[in-house]
């Protein structure tokens, strides 16, 4: 069993209860003493419990022999006394250590391993991520190595007046023993009076909250065996020869674990699911987990489910975070009159921004800001930590909490005309740019004056896709059915290649909806058929083609012949994927006539292409393959005069439509040279499910045609990029035919 080592009450009962795996609830219920006694105990705002309290928390913990007598003593000393800092530390102005020190495990050690090699370490992180929490807790644990004492003071650096230096230095040198008449009276001589004493101790000094790096560069030192550790809201970037420790929110399972310390496993098994959404609701914050933690703690009526309720609307979240005096809203606040008019002007305008994260182009259009002034307003919010950096280089994202308290400042500080001239102009560019960058995937795409290659406007669809995609949700809240429906139509052949990364039957339906409110019957066929390609994308046949046969009726009524192709074409798919085969022939063939008054590339193509399958499928390989070969012949005369990647990319799609016939009439070979001709095309245009599906088919092919070698080079390719990039349906069905080869 793990020794006990502390002596002071409030700490011996805390570390007895968490061996004992309970929460103060459950140590409440047991002993008969309140859980406000039990927290005002552990916390040290209350003197040791009276000798019968003491008694039955002994009994409620398991103890005897030696624990026992030490804990029921430690309660007997501090009764005599009053509560005490334990022998060997002295604590200056130190903020209390909450109770629950749970989930920075890996953080303290962390810590422990940057003091072994520096003089001084710096805690940096955002209003409530527990920096002096874990400061506070990081001492504790370590100061058995600081025999000559451990000392910490509050620097006050997020009040309107920081503490003086000066102030600092006396504070300091009268916890190390000297007298008042033996501190010097400047800052200088008290400088080196600090120094001196920390070069003949082993001593860790803990600055909570420091302000800048004028407040604390006079703090520092080089003693060999010191250590001073520094907590701040921003990085002070001027400091020199300090490693710092970049502390994020907690961890789902920290998270969970935090709050099990307030409520108990019992609850939280209880509502399992309710927890985790209470969990992100709160955005893994330590300082939101705890108000909710102590909100749940003291209202015993409440379920988990009740406080969930109460935080899902944002309007009201922050006001609903709060317990006593511990407000998230509060601590936001504090580092937010701390910014420069401009950081502040940015930070809220930058509540705009509708997706996860952004980069400096969505910063200028909301702050109307050249990149340049765009980019120091920037580090001044990254350095103060009220915006984070984002997954990729040059990223940026809020934590959710002060998102919603950007968009709080937002409505408070700014008139109702510039909030609703920065949302439109930040909606209007993300709409324009997402519609000219799906254009780029047309087979016959316009000029384009926003992207200056495909890559570009690919890269830009997949960076911004959180953004693009919330701007037109939000754009067809707000009526503007003309872009909407213009977005919905550019996305056509983008969509053909990245069927897997958005939402599409959301984002065509948003188009439907845009066409009928416009009165445009052309365009209400069109999105039907989106709609319907995207239901049978998720395997909804049977309402594809319902989507399909009402495109093809207002089409029909419209005498929009184009559309009529487009529904036949998708019908019949949909037809053979429901056993309807011969309904599916007849609908496919009508579709390839009415194809040849039209543009090759844009219809006859794709439409030959269906139909070539829907023979092999038919069980018609031959015929179907004659049908691939013919339209993969014609688009390869085309490309030799004009190569585009939309045109190659839906080349090599009917490339595999030949492998594919080809494999049905037992030309391995042939098919599994065709599969591997498409995947090099999709990875150079970054469709990577494509190549993941064409990598799997050219190692099915290998597999047929016995060279296993092959097999496994075409396999094990799919199997990198799946994983990749976090495709598991297409991990899993490449593992398993990676299996097969393995066990023939």
């Amino acid at each position: 069993m793990e020794e006990i080592l502390l002596s002071n009450f409030g700490e011996l009962l805390f570390q007895y209860r968490k061996r004992a795996g309970r929460s103060q609830q459950e140590l409440a219920r047991l002993s008969g003493v309140s859980v406000r006694a039990l927290r005002e105990l552990e916390h040290g705002r209350a003197r040791a419990a009276q000798r019968r309290s003491a008694e039955v928390l002994a009994d409620a913990l398991g103890l005897e022999g030696g624990d026992r007598a030490g804990f029921l003593k430690a309660a007997q000393d501090g009764r005599r006394r009053g509560v005490q800092p334990p022998p060997g530390s002295l604590w200056v102005d130190l903020p209390l250590l909450p109770v629950e020190q749970v989930g920075r495990d890996e953080e303290v050690d962390r810590l422990r391993q940057l003091l072994a090699v520096s003089a001084t370490v710096a805690i940096v992180g955002q209003p409530g991520v527990g920096k002096t929490v874990l400061a506070v807790l990081a001492a504790h644990r370590l100061r058995q190595q600081f025999p000559d004492g451990c000392f910490a003071i509050d620097l006050r650096g997020v009040d309107d007046e920081p503490l003086r230096v000066r102030m600092v230095f006396d504070r300091l040198l009268r916890a190390f023993g000297l007298a008042p008449a033996e501190i010097p009276a400047t800052e200088a001589e008290q400088a080196g009076v600090y120094r001196a004493t920390l070069a003949k101790r082993r001593v860790l000094v803990l600055l909570d909250n420091a302000f800048n790096e004028a407040q604390i560069r006079p703090l520092l030192t080089s003693a060999s065996d010191s250590r001073v550790l520094v907590t701040c809201r921003r990085t002070l970037a001027g400091l020199e020869g300090v490693r710092w420790l970049h502390l994020g929110p907690l961890s789902e399972l920290s998270a969970r674990e935090l709050l099990h310390a307030f409520v108990g496993q019992d609850r939280i098994d209880a509502e399992s699911e309710e927890t985790n959404e209470l969990v992100a609701l709160c955005g893994n914050l330590p300082l939101a987990l705890r108000i909710v933690g102590d909100r749940l703690a003291t209202r015993l009526q409440w379920s988990i489910g009740y406080l969930v309720d109460q935080l899902r609307d944002e309007g009201t979240r922050l006001t609903s975070l709060s317990a006593g005096d511990l407000q998230v809203r509060r601590v936001f606040e504090v580092s937010y009159r701390r910014l420069s008019p401009p950081a502040r002007a940015l930070f809220c305008r930058l509540a705009v921004v509708p997706g996860t994260d952004f980069g400096i182009e969505l910063v200028t259009v909301a702050g109307e800001l050249t990149e340049w002034d765009a980019m120091g307003v920037l580090d001044e919010l990254v350095d103060a930590s009220m915006l984070l950096t984002g997954p990729q280089e040059g990223r940026f994202r809020f934590h959710d909490l002060l998102r919603i308290f950007a968009k709080e400042r937002w409505k408070a500080e700014h008139e109702s005309g510039e909030r609703d001239r920065i949302t439109r102009a930040t909606v209007s560019h993300l709409l324009g740019a997402a519609s000219a960058a799906g254009m780029r995937f047309y087979p016959d795409p316009p000029p384009d004056e926003v992207f200056d290659s495909f890559d570009q406007a690919r890269d830009w669809l997949d960076l911004e896709r959180s953004n693009w995609l919330a701007a037109v949700r939000k754009a067809a809240r707000m009526g503007w059915h003309a872009e909407v429906l213009a977005l919905a139509r550019a996305m056509h052949w983008y969509s053909d290649s990245y069927w897997t990364v958005l939402p599409w039957e959301e984002v065509f339906r948003l188009g439907l909806a845009a066409a009928r409110a416009l009165d445009d019957a052309s365009a209400e066929a069109q999105q039907l058929n989106f709609v319907g390609w995207a239901m049978r994308k998720v395997q909804d046949d049977g309402a594809a083609l319902e989507c399909h046969l009402e495109a093809l009726r207002v089409a029909t009524e419209n005498g929009d012949l184009l559309e009529q192709t487009w529904a036949l074409a998708y019908a019949g798919t949909n037809r053979l994927r429901l056993g309807q085969r011969e309904e599916a022939l007849t609908d496919l063939r009508r579709a390839v006539e009415l194809a040849a008054d039209f543009d090759f590339w844009t219809v006859q193509l794709p439409v030959g292409h269906r139909y070539g399958f829907l023979l092999l499928d038919s069980g018609r390989a031959a015929e179907g393959l004659a049908v691939q070969q013919g339209v993969y012949a014609h688009a390869e005369r085309l490309l030799s005069a004009e190569r585009h990647e939309g045109r190659l990319l839906i080349a090599a799609q009917v490339l595999e439509g030949v492998a594919q016939c080809q494999y049905a009439l037992g030309r391995w070979e042939d098919a599994a040279a065709g599969h591997a001709a498409a995947r090099h095309v999709y990875v150079d245009s970054g469709s990577d499910v494509l190549a993941v599906r064409a990598g799997l088919r050219e190692g099915q092919c290998w597999i047929a045609a016995g060279d296993h070698e092959k097999a496994h080079d075409a396999l094990d390719f799919a199997l990198v990029l799946s994983e990749e990039k976090a495709l598991p349906t297409w991990s899993a069905e490449v593992r398993a035919a990676l299996a097969r080869l393995s066990s023939s």
